[in-house]
């Protein structure tokens, strides 16, 4: 009797409280249970155990240069997709109410790249895409990650045109970050559920049945011999980003040679790296850099946009003609030397260099996701839905690495063919089109003996390291990324199965010994009192950069670190320390520097 009325005089005590919390606790559970509709599964999938799925084959394989891996990734907020058929999903104003709601509550959206300062807009001198900018078919919104073609918004105002349907679409405006996305794709979704957006058939102009893909070998001695008609001339698309100008310039001055043209887009978010990029290109007639940038995402149809734009610049740069297009990036690395790689090309001057998958096209198009629909804005590829292959075509896909020709760029660039304009329409809305555009429509194209399986690469795969769905935060979809090449991996860069002149992926912050491994093998080796053989520097920060490029925890650090140095420095027996010279910490960095042996600035700038 005593313990119940000290319960019941417990109970009367904190009886608000209780009250409280009880309702709190329901206040969540119909939360949670009214936004749980635009995530529940559809009928039947309740209480259904998965199945594990059978091991692919082409995961471990290291031939293919394709990067899409499985289905399944996940988006900004979300868990793994499932890739099921398109269901009825809940009506688009439920979205549309989250989504207002979640904005109210004024969540913070990434800041956008800083603009550019009015003089830095053309300092390579390159006059030939300055037309460009603003022009038709290459709108400004282009650059913030939209893409050509989008239906654009003409408010702020989200608002439907048609009943939005499928899970996919709905999961994208739940997820999507500011209104003008949200509209792009409601108008993208609008138009693809009334039959409006993607063609139905392409026309094929290959006479030809089946893949051709004719080998073409490697011979070293006749690789020695002199060949008929001028060595051809390449035009090297050099595409960038990050802070990693040393590997930049190493890269460059391996391949450079004066015959050869040098064109360079430097990612719109790497100001540090376009500053020096620039500054490097004032000293070379035949080195330019883009005067426009984009925002260039993995997998993003923006990626291959720049290519189009960029191979339109150099058709139209006065006075560089060449013969060969080729793209690569700051972690490629030539295997041959430069008379080796020409010899090889006059050899073989009206064939196009692209790498297939090398699976059955059914089950590369389902894993490379060319039967869904994607569209990119807020620099994020968003998964729409399902959507059929065009008829007439074979479409086929692999490395976005490749050798073009300069017919085969101009037919591309300037035909008003059918078939390269639909399949643009295609590929805009497509995930990793820059792995497929060039492969299908040079198979379609009258052209399509010309093309060789090969795109004279070697590129170190290993799919059990390299595909663990790492960008997920700007794709919908599982993709995978090459390794980086270490001195236990050289004797794969010595293959003699097929003509390969480059390889990928190097980066010194991981491993610069196989670089100079490779230098040696091409070049010799540098003079014993060459610097920095054994070291390696990147710049983490730079004054131009702004005073938010420093945090307070890393302005912190470094102020201590330069203290204790001049410490030692005032201290030490050395010219330093006399009385006409005193070191005094004034102000805050200038430049700072990562390396294998520590970090280091240049000097530090006056408050």
């Amino acid at each position: 009797m005593v313990a119940s009325a000290r319960v019941q005089k417990l109970v009367r005590r904190y009886k608000l409280a209780i009250a409280t919390a009880l309702a709190i606790l329901l206040l969540q559970g119909l939360v949670v249970w009214s936004f749980s509709g635009l995530e529940e599964d559809e009928p039947g999938e309740k209480g259904r155990q998965r199945k594990p799925r059978p091991l692919d084959p082409g995961e471990g394989s290291k031939d293919t240069d394709s990067s899409a891996g499985r289905r399944g990734s996940a988006g900004r907020r979300h868990g793994r997709w499932r890739g099921r058929a398109e269901s009825p999903g809940v009506p688009v104003a439920k979205v549309v109410r989250a989504v207002t709601s979640r904005q109210r509550a004024s969540r913070r959206v990434p800041p956008a790249p800083p603009p550019e300062a009015p003089g830095r807009q053309n300092l390579s001198g390159a006059a030939a895409g300055e037309a460009l900018i603003g022009a038709p078919g290459f709108p400004q919104h282009g650059d913030t990650g939209s893409v050509e073609g989008a239906p654009q918004p003409t408010d702020n105002t989200f608002t439907p045109k048609c009943e939005i349907v499928g899970k996919d679409a709905l999961s994208a405006l739940a997820r999507a970050s500011t209104k003008q996305c949200q509209q792009e794709i409601a108008n993208v979704v609008c138009l693809h559920q009334a039959g409006n957006l993607m063609p139905k058939s392409v026309p094929r102009h290959c006479q030809l049945a089946g893949k051709m893909s004719p080998g073409v070998q490697w011979e070293e001695i006749r690789a020695q011999q002199p060949v008929g008609g001028p060595p051809v001339r390449i035009a090297y698309m050099l595409v960038v980003h990050g802070r990693a100008i040393r590997q930049l310039k190493r890269l460059l001055k391996a391949v450079y040679h004066e015959q050869h043209f040098f064109y360079i887009h430097v990612d719109k978010r790497s100001n540090y790296l376009y500053r020096e990029v620039v500054e490097l290109a004032q000293h070379y007639e035949n080195v330019r850099v883009t005067p426009w940038r984009m925002v260039t995402i993995w997998g993003g149809a923006s990626l291959l946009r720049m290519y189009l734009r960029s191979m339109k610049d150099l058709l139209e740069i006065p006075g560089w003609t060449w013969d060969f297009f080729i793209n690569l990036s700051a972690t490629d690395y030539p295997t041959r030397t430069n008379e080796e790689l020409v010899a090889f090309l006059s050899k073989n001057r009206d064939k196009n260099f692209l790498k297939s998958h090398g699976r059955d096209n059914s089950r590369f198009i389902k894993k490379q996701g060319l039967d869904r629909l994607f569209h990119e804005c807020d620099s994020h590829m968003w998964r729409l839905g399902e959507r059929q292959i065009p008829a007439g075509i074979v479409v086929d896909g692999g490395s976005d690495w490749f050798v073009l020709t300069r017919s085969f760029v101009e037919y591309v660039v300037y035909t008003d063919d059918p078939l390269v304009a639909q399949l643009r329409q295609f590929y805009t809305y497509t995930l990793l089109p820059a792995e497929s555009f060039f492969h299908t429509v040079l198979e379609n194209s009258p052209a399509c003996a010309s093309l060789v399986d090969n795109n004279l690469r070697v590129t170190n795969w290993n799919r059990k390291l390299g595909c663990k769905c790492q960008y997920k935060h700007i794709v919908d979809w599982c993709g995978c990324s090459p390794n980086d090449f270490k001195p236990q991996d050289f004797l794969r860069l010595q293959q003699v199965s097929r003509p390969t002149f480059f390889a990928r992926k190097f980066e010194s912050t991981v491993n610069q010994e196989v670089l100079e491994i490779l230098d040696f093998h091409l070049y010799g080796s540098y003079p014993p009192s060459t610097p920095a053989l054994k070291a390696y520097w990147e710049n983490i920060y730079d004054v131009a950069d702004g005073p938010g490029g420093l945090s307070d925890v890393l302005l912190t650090a470094y102020t201590a670190f330069a203290r204790l140095s001049l410490r030692h420095a005032a201290t030490a027996v050395s010219p330093l320390a006399t009385a006409v010279c005193r070191l005094v910490l004034s102000g805050t960095p200038k430049n700072v520097s990562s390396g294998t042996l520590g970090a280091c600035w240049d000097h530090w700038m006056s408050p």
